[in-house]
């Protein structure tokens, strides 16, 4: 019986090893291709670079075309305006949950409304520690979890300190699970460079930081504007210290990108241009300025974008709260702030290019066949002299130009097909596919009437362009079709305007302020030369500029000083005392 059953048994046991030896076998297996994807997934996750704070923010200005940073700043008396009687004092204190409730329902509408065109968002901490001290930060973390993952979000808290202090604000500020979650936080940088490292180095160097330089409070002058021994004032020396200390944060970041743009940008209030303008001297080209004071404050924002914009256009963020907080149509007041902050860049970018055609580089090469024609038949015909000239402004002028002397039909056919080959040359005055941008050709009284027409029928007969063409008269019509305008319909029409030259720009300004009262879009002015010189010695830019930056549109020019200039050191019909007389004309007075 015991053999028996020994050898029934065996085969069993037999089976039962051969089956534990599969299992082993098989979860062997699966412990290795679980090791191997995790593996594969930390190399993976270590391969992948983090975008940096102001590449996100870069990237998100070039997408949505907007340098408009949201301000969310949840003020109790905004949230609760209705619990306060007429003496001022509350009824009745909301509790905190009520606060921060209403706080995040409030950022989230403006969240909400104006995504579209918000380049950043910044939440001012200080609002929301003043909500309560158990959820007034769970309530700003909720915030900026609410705001869609491409928009930056700069934390303004103003942090300053040092050591294990500052890594403490660092971790606070930014840790994902833990922390508020921001992308960049605003700093004091008065305890120098040890009291911003934690904030762009280590574990958070692909975070930002906008240093303050010079704020937008008056009392700012009491130390930020204080001069140094080295000629400098404190703010210009914070300026120049945000590329050194980025250097310094990507010197301690192994595998940097070069490329990357400078991980400190500075807060420079829009309040003072002048000030705006020496920081951006100081901090080059590349650092991302934030320009608080445009509404409430007074800072105006034409001047703000003149001074504070690169080359470019761009490197600056306009942040606005209350202009949009309080307004009815959130989404509507971000949008007008959006394309204001636009119409203003468009006009600096047109004024910088026009200065920088001013350089002193200019020279043949850069002087088109159809302006060297139209400078050699200007002279030809006296409209164009040199000598000694005393203008209006008093200044004696090496040259004089007056259109008026244009008097034959040869002159005006020749001046005719200039103009239309400076519009067609011009990128700004014409569209991607050939056609122009513009509808109608109008020609402001009386000069401007005959090269109107003159430009209509050459852009015709030279490049096929088929525009309409109107002109004012000085004086209203009491007869016949009456009025003051006649010509083609301009309302709701893209109108380009001609004229000779541009003297202090009043005539222009008239026509624009016409034009927009008639539901017309001014689009652009052609002038046939520009003087390219300052309007006074204590002013230094130009009439054409001056236009170009208040109208927020384009002049353009047959030919400008510096062309003349470049025309006179090729030409063997002119000597030397002449170009040497142009040349120092312009060495004083252009712009």
């Amino acid at each position: 019986f015991f053999f028996e059953s020994e050898l029934m048994r065996r085969p069993l046991l037999v089976s039962l090893l051969v089956l534990l030896a599969i299992v082993a076998i098989e979860t062997a297996g699966e412990a290795r291709e679980s090791t191997d994807d995790q593996t594969c997934a930390s190399n993976l996750k270590s391969s992948t670079k983090t975008m940096s704070f102001f590449s996100k923010l870069e990237k998100r200005v070039a997408a949505i075309d907007s340098h408009l940073c949201v301000g969310l700043d949840p003020h109790t008396k905004e949230l609760f305006p209705e619990v306060a009687n007429e003496s001022g004092k509350r009824e009745r204190e909301p509790t905190e949950q009520e606060k921060c409730d209403k706080a995040f329902e409030f950022c989230k509408a403006i969240i909400d409304a104006t995504a579209p065109h918000a380049a950043a968002y910044k939440p001012n901490a200080a609002f929301f520690e003043a909500l309560g001290p158990n959820l007034g930060a769970a309530c700003l973390r909720k915030v900026i979890k609410s705001i869609p993952d491409d928009i930056p979000v700069l934390l303004d808290v103003k942090r300053g300190d040092i050591g294990s202090t500052a890594q403490a604000y660092a971790e606070a500020c930014y840790e994902r699970d833990e922390g508020l979650s921001a992308d960049g936080v605003t700093l004091s940088p008065l305890m120098g460079w040890d009291s911003v490292q934690p904030f762009v180095t280590g574990k958070y160097a692909d975070r930002g930081a906008f240093v303050l330089c010079k704020t937008s409070n008056p009392g700012s002058n009491d130390i930020l504007a204080l001069s140094l021994s080295s000629n400098q004032t404190v703010y210009e020396k914070i300026a120049g210290l945000a590329n050194e200390w980025s250097q310094k944060a990507a010197a301690e970041s192994p595998g940097a990108d070069s490329s990357e743009p400078p991980r400190l940008g500075l807060v420079v209030g829009a309040t003072d241009a002048i000030a705006l303008a020496n920081a951006r001297k100081a901090a080059g080209p590349n650092v991302w300025i934030l320009a608080p004071g445009v509404g409430a404050q007074g800072g105006d924002l034409d001047a703000a974008c003149r001074a504070g914009l690169n080359e470019a256009g761009t490197g600056m963020l306009v942040p606005v709260s209350r202009g949009i907080s309080r307004a009815e149509d959130k989404a509507k007041a971000a949008q007008e702030l959006k394309e204001g902050i636009n119409a203003a860049r468009e006009a600096v970018i047109a004024a910088k290019s026009a200065s920088a055609s001013a350089d002193g580089s200019e020279d043949e090469a850069s002087v088109a066949p159809y302006q060297k024609e139209f400078l050699e038949f200007s002279l030809a015909e006296g409209v164009l002299k040199f000598g000694s000239f005393v203008l209006k402004s008093g200044r004696t002028s090496p040259y004089f130009f007056n259109a008026g002397l244009f008097a034959s039909g040869g002159a005006m056919y020749k001046l005719g097909k200039a103009y239309a080959s400076a519009i067609m040359s011009a990128k700004e005055l014409t569209e991607r596919d050939g056609k122009v941008a513009f509808d109608v050709v109008f020609g402001p009284a009386y000069k401007g009437i005959s090269l109107g027409a003159l430009v209509c029928a050459a852009l015709y007969s030279d490049f096929g362009v088929d525009v309409g063409f109107a002109y004012d008269r000085k004086e209203a019509k009491d007869h016949g079709e009456g009025g003051k305008l006649v010509g083609a319909s301009m309302e709701g029409k893209r109108v380009l305007v001609i004229d000779d030259v541009i003297t202090a720009g009043t005539a222009i300004r008239g026509s624009n302020t016409m034009l927009e009262k008639i539901g017309a879009k001014p689009v652009g002015v052609v002038i046939a030369l520009d003087r390219a010189e300052k309007r006074s010695l204590d002013d230094p830019v130009s009439a054409v500029q001056a236009v170009a930056r208040d109208l927020a549109i384009p002049v353009v020019s047959i030919v400008s000083l510096p062309q003349l200039q470049g025309f006179l050191k090729k030409s063997p019909d002119y000597s030397d005392e002449v170009l040497a007389s142009v040349s120092d004309y312009r060495a004083k007075y252009g712009v």
